[in-house]
């Protein structure tokens, strides 16, 4: 409930507002617009601290162990990640990066590798997709538990992937050479490429 007065000072009458609306309105004009959420650079280590968003920059490495990210993990040009014990509220997204590294992990979103190089995931639970799409090097997908799809299209540096719990489907095309792996159980498909892994 907003209180309305009027305060008779020097001679002047003014409008005081009361109650917590009032004040909010007050606030709201005083204070900057809400901040938004802040992205931490990484070069070189982090350990159990939780940061909003994490961004590895171009040619960068970064290691994080304990890590919590609130938003999102971005990898950038020819950077480095070695990511052990770390949750993540959002995704991990890497594009043309050399290393992708996520061990032992939590990842409330996706992780996607895209047009770089070498990548291993392993031992992570993922809610949504792990994606490794069009990348140079060689790739792993080992004893994860993934809430979406497991997806592998048009990588050239060897795909495997073992022993991963997939709720939705597994899902390879177009790469050479084919991907290797086996023991992989999934509630949805097994296509193409990885019909029998």
């Amino acid at each position: 409930m907003v209180a309305t007065h009027l305060i008779k000072q020097g001679g002047l009458r003014r409008l005081a507002v009361a109650g917590a609306a009032g004040l909010g309105l007050v606030l709201a004009l005083v204070l900057p617009a809400a901040a938004q959420a802040e992205e931490r650079v990484c070069r070189g280590a982090l350990g159990a601290i939780t940061v909003d968003n994490l961004r590895v920059p171009q040619s960068a490495t970064c290691t994080l162990n304990g890590t919590r990210v609130k938003g999102t993990v971005k990898v950038e040009r020819s950077a480095t990640l070695t990511a052990d014990g770390i949750r993540v509220i959002g995704n991990v997204q890497a594009e043309n990066a050399r290393q992708v590294t996520v061990r032992s992990s939590q990842v409330g979103g996706s992780v996607q590798v895209v047009q770089g190089r070498a990548a291993t995931v392993r031992g992570t639970t993922i809610n949504g997709d792990l994606l490794y799409d069009t990348n140079r090097a060689a790739l792993r997908a080992i004893r994860n538990v993934v809430g979406g799809n497991i997806q592998a299209f048009q990588n050239t540096g060897g795909v495997e992937i073992t022993s991963n719990r997939v709720d939705g489907n597994l899902q390879c095309k177009e790469n050479v050479p084919a991907p290797t792996g086996g023991g992989n159980v999934v509630q949805g498909n097994k296509e193409d490429q990885c019909a029998r892994l």
